[in-house]
């Protein structure tokens, strides 16, 4: 008969490590407070105390922004520990106050991703002092502990075993940049056994950063500026790799051979300076060469445009201009990957990647200006904190529903805190937060383990305490063995095992203060058990489903406000009445967050992993690429107003021919009012629209009723997956508009004129963007469709 294996996850030991520190400090900064300050509310603040800085949370990042990030949780926690106290004697206002504060503490992490790793810890720096009634002059005693445990506690941290810098993601990312690049070099090959092979090696590479960016949920720990920046690493190597096999191989007759050749070459240059920096190895990539290129390009195009035959039909067109559509848009992906390695390597992006309006943000965080000074930057990234909430403020916010369901459940639990006789009725709280989940499943999965835990850990406590009786020295040797096991099994071995570890130190811990015997198990197990009926209530009654129907209303919503954008800059650009492209946008921008969030927490919850993510990724990715689209078309309407200029490098969006659709987009957003610079705000103040705009809207025209059309298919698409009814069919191009389109071409080419010609080119490429959200129509048919009819994913 085979034994089972305790299986332990510790790559590096990490966790060892962090549980020795703990060992370390807690039971050291207890015995000070209790056998030289000699006053229970010190000491219990300083065994919690040091229990929230060394097990409850982990930051990570650089030396420096590791010790802001702890210095930063010590001074909530003194703030936490008086406004606790000061409201702890009244029942009422108790609950009040964990609503609020528990609320701010979840809803936060939103903004920042340390505020996501150290939302636990602050939490329990909140509980321990408004559950436990006790007058303001408690307060100096109670901080006395907490301070021993944060100043012990944050040099353990920056001293003892610092963790090494985590480059698994970063190495990848490192990788992926010259595999790239010898695509780039090799897309011109007529040597098709090599460019396949090279191909797949970029793919694997590429699929590899993806796949490890998209491990954690939330990704809670890192400095934020550079998790954002790896968030847009992950996207922008997917959409360059397929912009890239969309090139390879000959080609025929071509308008600009050559400077698409030049503009590769300059491409993987920068894409090779980009590794090296990610590697540790280089400086800054010096993207000039490619710039120059790009503006050879752009020109030699549209000086170009008039070679080509007037009778010319869609497919010569393709042909003869497709290559340098998608030159131009790997060379503007090239160069935001750099700036992205910057941003991930801690230097400030390239400058002029952005709009002149507006800000780029990178996942949910932005890029401010480097070349702002301290009080503009300041007040953008106040700007963009209220904007990143105000996105969140709503019930299709998955952070929203988890902050209200948080905070509802740990006030009821203060209450009954508050109001019960029941000794030590804190861990009624301390309970509550152990299990609450974003689902009812997960939540009552984690009550039978947690009950099971602690059932364990009381007979544990019970075979070490009996025999014992009140030897006090026996008990304070095993406290910091009993620590060692309970900070590290929950993250080497399970939930359960964590639980019972820290009910055994609990014991251990009390029976040093005032020994009682192995009963305070007991009362124990009755306040937990308390606790973990309230957090099965709440999630009963708070989104018992969590994510999974969340995520349909999401995918739904974000399909919709994405087609709504890109159909405003489309009509934008061809003279119709859009609205507002800007506004549009930012609506836009906001739903895709909100489905990134539910998708990501779809698939943390434990009841998601009978679906197939693979299938739910393609899903969900459709959506950010129809935004892309959508910026890529409102950079459109911004070429027009400049009068046929080039416009400055990093303000034109991306081409989305060819692109995976496969996996978790987080999309690179043109947020503000980047759009509305456009032809929008150019109306707004009275201006006239360049000669170039004109030529496009008269071309343009011919293609509205296609626009409407695309618009109406995602809508439906939406509806369908929210309401479970039938796929619409994929629609055929409007014949009679590209003929018009066509015509319109071949008169812009016979008229000669400058601007006649530009303006075409720009309606060539809107409809380039139509013909490729048209090829996403009949994937993402298929995707919805095969996921229905299996009961997963978008049915869940």
């Amino acid at each position: 008969m085979k034994v089972p294996r305790l299986k332990i996850a510790d790559p590096g030991l990490a966790s060892l490590k962090s549980a020795a520190r703990a060992a370390i400090v807690m039971p050291a900064m207890f015995a000070l407070a209790d056998q030289v300050i000699k006053q229970p509310q010190t000491a219990v603040f300083a065994a919690f105390g040091s229990f929230a800085m060394l097990v409850l949370v982990d930051f990570g990042g650089p030396p420096l922004t590791r010790f802001t990030a702890y210095l930063s949780l010590a001074v909530t926690g003194v703030v936490l520990i008086v406004v606790g106290t000061l409201c702890s004697e009244n029942a009422w206002l108790a609950t009040g106050a964990m609503a609020v504060v528990g609320f701010a503490i979840l809803f936060s992490g939103v903004i920042n991703g340390y505020f996501t790793a150290g939302a636990t810890a602050a939490i329990l720096l909140f509980v321990l002092p408004v559950a436990v009634p006790a007058p303001a002059s408690a307060i100096p005693w109670r901080l006395a502990g907490f301070g021993l445990a944060a100043g012990a506690g944050i040099c353990a941290v920056m001293l003892l075993w610092p963790p090494r810098r985590r480059s698994t993601l970063q190495a990848d990312a490192a990788r992926a940049c010259p595999a790239l690049a010898d695509l780039a070099d090799a897309a011109f090959s007529a040597d098709q056994q090599a460019t396949e092979a090279l191909i797949a090696a970029a793919r694997k590479a590429v699929d590899k950063v993806v796949s490890r960016f998209q491990a954690v949920p939330h990704q809670p720990t890192g400095p934020t500026r550079a998790r954002a920046a790896f968030a847009g690493l992950a996207d922008e190597f997917r959409w360059l790799l397929e912009s890239l096999v969309a090139v390879t191989g000959p080609a025929g007759a071509e308008l600009c051979r050559e400077e698409n050749g030049e503009t590769l070459a300059a491409a993987a240059a920068v894409l090779r300076a980009t590794g090296a920096r990610l590697a540790g190895q280089g400086g800054v990539p010096d993207t000039s060469r490619l710039e120059q290129a790009l503006d050879a390009t752009v020109l030699a195009l549209t000086q170009r445009i008039s070679e080509l035959p007037p009778d010319a039909d869609s497919a010569a067109l393709d042909s003869t201009l497709g290559r340098s559509f998608r030159s131009r848009a790997i060379s503007y992906s090239t160069r935001q990957i750099a700036s992205y390695a910057l941003v991930a390597t801690g230097a400030p992006p390239l400058p002029d990647t952005e709009p002149a309006v507006g800000r780029l943000a990178i996942g949910h965080l932005p890029l401010v200006r480097p070349a702002a000074d301290a009080a503009t930057g300041g007040a953008d990234a106040l700007v963009a904190v209220r904007q990143f909430a105000a996105e969140h403020a709503s019930a299709r916010s998955v952070w929203f529903r988890n902050a209200i369901r948080g905070a509802a459940g740990l006030a009821v639990a203060v209450f009954i805190a508050q109001k019960s006789d029941l000794q030590h009725a804190f861990w009624v709280v301390l309970g509550t937060l152990s299990v609450l989940r974003s689902n009812a499943l997960g939540t009552g999965r984690s009550i039978l383990s947690a009950l099971a835990g602690t059932a364990v850990g009381i007979l544990i406590g019970a075979a070490i305490l009996i025999p014992l009786g009140d030897h006090q020295t026996v008990l304070w040797a095993l406290l910091p063995v009993g620590v060692l096991i309970a900070a590290y099994a929950p993250r080497a071995v399970s939930f359960a095992a964590g639980q019972a570890a820290f009910t055994v130190v609990v014991l251990i811990l009390f029976n040093i203060i005032q020994p009682v015997g192995w009963k305070v198990g007991l009362i124990r197990i009755e306040d937990v058990g308390i606790g973990f009926a309230v957090s099965l209530g709440v999630g009963l009654v708070f989104w018992p489903r969590g994510a999974a129907r969340l995520l349909r209303e999401n995918i739904a919503a974000a399909y919709s406000r994405a087609a709504d954008y890109f159909a405003a800059a489309a009509e934008d650009l061809t003279g119709g009445q859009a609205g507002d492209p800007g506004r549009a946008g930012d609506i836009a921008v906001a739903a895709v967050h909100q489905l990134d969030d539910s998708f990501r927490q779809y698939l943390a919850e434990r009841s998601a992993k009978r679906v197939d993510p693979q299938s739910a990724g393609s899903i969900v990715a459709g959506a950010g690429r129809v935004l892309r689209a959508a910026q890529s078309m409102a950079a459109l309407d911004r070429m027009a107003e400049h009068d046929g200029n080039p416009v400055p490098n990093g303000t034109a969006g991306l081409d989305t021919t060819g692109l995976d659709t496969t996996g978790l987009a987080r999309t690179t957003a043109l947020t503000g009012s980047a759009a509305a610079a456009g032809p929008a705000a150019e109306g707004a103040t009275g201006g006239s629209r360049s000669p170039v705009w004109s030529g496009a809207a008269r071309c343009g025209m011919s293609i509205d009723r296609e626009i409407e059309a695309l618009r109406s298919w995602y809508v439906t698409l939406g509806d369908s997956i929210v309401n479970g009814t039938a796929v619409p069919r994929a629609q055929p191009p409007d014949p009679d508009g590209r003929r018009q389109v066509l015509q319109c071409v071949r008169d812009a080419i016979v008229s000669g004129e400058e601007s006649e010609l530009r303006g075409a080119l720009l309606v060539l490429w809107a409809t380039h963007h139509l013909d490729t959200l048209r090829h996403l129509e009949t994937h993402l048919g298929e995707q919805v469709a095969a996921a229905t009819g299996r009961g997963e994913a978008v049915n869940g």
